[in-house]
C-alpha cells in the first residue's frame, strides 16, 4: 500500500487477484497553503488620496478611458503597500464587485487595510449611488476581518484628477 500525496490511500488487495483498492479520507477538493513569494512589488507609505490616485494609476492600462476596472490596494499596519489586485473590468459605464474576491485578496495578503479604486472613463468624479452602497458593503464585511477600508478612490482618465470618498466622507 502506499499514500499518493492527496489524503487516498492506495492499497493492492489482500486477495492477491492483482486489483487495488483506493480509500479516501477526507480527500479535500482543493489543498490552500499559505506561503509568501517574493517579487518587485513597489513598496510605498500611503498617507492621502493623492498619494493612492498616484499610486494606482501604475496598475491602469491604456483603457482607463474605454472600460471601468476596480482595483484594490492592500497595506501593512504602518500604511505601506504590500499588493493589488484586479477585481473586475466591466464596459464604458460600469462594472460588476464582487465583495468575496475582495476579502479572498485582503486576507490571503493579510492585510491589515485596503483602499478601494475604480476609474470613470467619462471622467465624471461624482460618486454613483452605487459607488456609495458597495463601499459601505465591502467595508462591513471587511470590518468582520478586521481589515479597514481608509477609502475609496475614483480616477478620471483626465489631467489624473480624481474622488477621494472618505475625503468627501461619503461613506
Amino acid at each position: 500500500s502506499f499514500y499518493d500525496g492527496y489524503n487516498v490511500l492506495i492499497r493492492k488487495n489482500s486477495d492477491y487477484n492483482g486489483k487495488w483498492t483506493i480509500y479516501s479520507f477526507n480527500a479535500p477538493e482543493k489543498q490552500f497553503e499559505l506561503k509568501q513569494i517574493q517579487t518587485k512589488f513597489p513598496r510605498k507609505q500611503i498617507k492621502t488620496g493623492y498619494d493612492a490616485n498616484k499610486f494606482i494609476r501604475q496598475f491602469y492600462c491604456n483603457d482607463i478611458e474605454i472600460y471601468e476596472s476596480f482595483f484594490i490596494l492592500l497595506l501593512n499596519t504602518a500604511h505601506h503597500t504590500i499588493g493589488y489586485a484586479k477585481i473586475s473590468q466591466g464596459g464604458v459605464a460600469g462594472t460588476v464587485v464582487d465583495a468575496k474576491l475582495i476579502a479572498k485578496y485582503a486576507v490571503e495578503a493579510i492585510a491589515s487595510s485596503v483602499i478601494l479604486a475604480h476609474n470613470h472613463p467619462s471622467g465624471n468624479l461624482t460618486a454613483s449611488k452605487h459607488d456609495k452602497e458597495i463601499t459601505v458593503k465591502i467595508t462591513k464585511g471587511l470590518e468582520l476581518l478586521d481589515i479597514k477600508v481608509l477609502d475609496h478612490i475614483i480616477l478620471s482618465p483626465y489631467n489624473e484628477d480624481y474622488l477621494s470618498m472618505k475625503q468627501l466622507n461619503l461613506f
